[in-house]
């Protein structure tokens, strides 16, 4: 039923060798029960931190949480974090225990997890441990909070986006009593530092289910994103303002990120740069992003000319993502895409070709410019703007003698 690796299962054997208990626990079982393959394995046993560094005194450790009762454990090159189990004290801060209490059943141990389908453990002799019902939740394919939804989510903050990540990603419905929880808690995500918020929201966007996320806790969104929190009494496009951005990122590619982000923002441009910062984006998504909204609602060039320009100044990478964000956005409104697939056409048609879309494109350099007998400064950057322009244009060639004849006659101009 469950294939633990072999790195994986030394650190079990490690444990039990000494008289311990020690299961693999959480999204290891949680992926194996649903056909995938885990991304990592994290055990837990009943040894203290002491023991645990007595029994692996052969194997390279690193106390990465001692005090929480954690250790990463390194076999055949791969990492394993082995944890004491415990049950947690008071979250003051709603998001971390102030202190934890080792304890010796496992039961105790995953009592203290957050979703059912996250709270049950394995081991190759033993088989499952479920108290929770988590094998039953994921044949149902719902996300269920393990013990009270409300106790869940005030303790950990993110526990609400994680519930949002789960469900997406999986595409399971949320229980009934968790779903209200997380709506009556959401206020909590205020709490939550802005780096965790954008990792949790890059999981939610780009699952499959995100659509049905969105569309059922847009009042989570209105949190962590208050510029979108008036969408839902707005319309657009013939229709609410919210369902059509849920429509128009669930249209972009799954996989893309900044696209998907895009397609959340496109609704408030205005407000799209401000908001990825107050959410700590990466630079380099913030600069798209910000560029994708800007330019989604400005018409594609219909000439050649044009077409240069616009290559010129958003580059290659960012065009073909605003190809992509314009027709997700086509899809989401139900208009024609034909003049979309005509730019496209032009915009491929121009880059099979020679470049021309700066001035370092030009066969002709500054360089090149200083050493016929320019002096350097503001008139040889108007030159060059003027030959690109021409080039552009298809009124010059992109050869160095023409270009040289024609900055000649600027000059004299």
């Amino acid at each position: 039923m469950i294939s633990v690796p072999t790195y994986a299962l030394d650190v079990l054997r490690q444990l039990t060798h000494y008289g311990y208990k020690a299961y693999v626990v959480g999204g290891c079982v949680r992926d194996s029960l649903l056909g995938r393959e885990p991304a990592d394995w994290d055990v837990c046993t009943n040894a203290t931190p002491e023991e645990m560094l007595a029994v692996f005194r052969k194997f390279r450790v690193f106390k990465t949480g001692l005090k929480h009762g954690t250790l990463t454990v390194r076999s055949r090159g791969r990492s394993v974090e082995v944890t004491t189990f415990r049950t947690d004290g008071a979250y003051t801060d709603n998001r971390h225990p102030d202190a934890v209490t080792f304890v010796t059943r496992v039961e105790d141990d995953l009592a203290r997890r957050d979703f059912t389908i996250n709270a049950m453990a394995y081991h190759p002799e033993e088989g499952l441990v479920d108290a929770f019902d988590g094998r039953a939740d994921l044949a149902a394919r719902t996300l269920r909070c393990v013990g009270e939804p409300d106790r869940r989510f005030q303790e950990d903050g993110l526990r609400i986006l994680r519930a949002l990540r789960f469900a997406a990603r999986f595409e399971f419905g949320i229980e009934r009593e968790t779903a209200y929880a997380i709506s009556r808690n959401r206020h909590l995500l205020e709490n939550i530092s802005a780096e965790r918020i954008f990792k949790e929201l890059q999981g939610i966007l780009c699952a499959q289910g995100a659509g049905d996320m969105l569309t059922a806790f847009p009042e989570v969104m209105g949190i962590i994103l208050p510029e979108l929190a008036s969408l839902c009494s707005q319309e657009a496009h013939g229709d609410n303002a919210w369902a059509h951005t849920v429509r128009a990122v669930c249209a972009a590619p799954a996989d893309a990120f900044p696209l998907r982000l895009a397609m959340l923002l496109h609704s408030v441009p205005a407000q799209a740069h401000a908001a990825l910062l107050r959410l700590k984006s990466d630079n380099a998504t913030l600069r798209l992003v910000t560029t994708l909204v800007r330019e989604l609602e400005t018409p594609l060039p219909t000439t050649r000319p044009a077409m240069r320009r616009l290559i010129g100044r958003l580059g290659v990478e960012t065009l073909q993502a605003l190809f992509c964000a314009k027709q997700a956005h086509l899809r989401a409104t139900g208009e024609p895409e034909p003049p979309l697939r005509r730019a496209r056409l032009l915009a491929d048609a121009l880059l099979d070709g020679p470049p021309a879309y700066t001035a370092a494109d030009l066969a002709l350099t500054g360089n090149d410019l200083i050493s016929l007998g320019m002096r350097p400064g503001p008139q040889l950057g108007r030159v060059l703007a003027t030959l690109l322009s021409e080039v552009q244009d298809e009124k010059l060639p992109n050869e160095r003698e023409a270009l040289a004849a024609r900055a000649g006659e600027l000059c004299a101009e």
